[in-house]
């Protein structure tokens, strides 16, 4: 089953949209639900704030110098991806 959803767009977003859809050759609601998928399709699945939830608010994390270099333990674990 097919949903409508109504929305506003900034005067230059709507140009573009316009600019796209006659260059495509297509309906302006094919070029949106095109972009969606694509947008939504390329989010990651996690969080990042889920990676390093384990780090916060801890009083006993089992690494001794986490208030030191809590920075550096938090942009390691987001760059591992875990």
């Amino acid at each position: 089953m097919e949903r409508q959803l109504t929305m506003r767009l900034p005067a230059d977003l709507a140009a573009k949209l316009d600019r796209s859809a006659r260059r495509l050759k297509r309906k302006r609601s094919e070029v949106v639900r095109e972009a969606l998928e694509q947008y939504l399709d390329t989010q990651p699945e996690v969080r990042p704030i889920e990676r390093v939830r384990d780090l916060l608010g801890r009083v006993e994390s089992g690494i001794p110098d986490l208030g030191q270099r809590h920075r550096d333990y938090l942009i390691r674990r987001l760059r591992l991806g875990r």
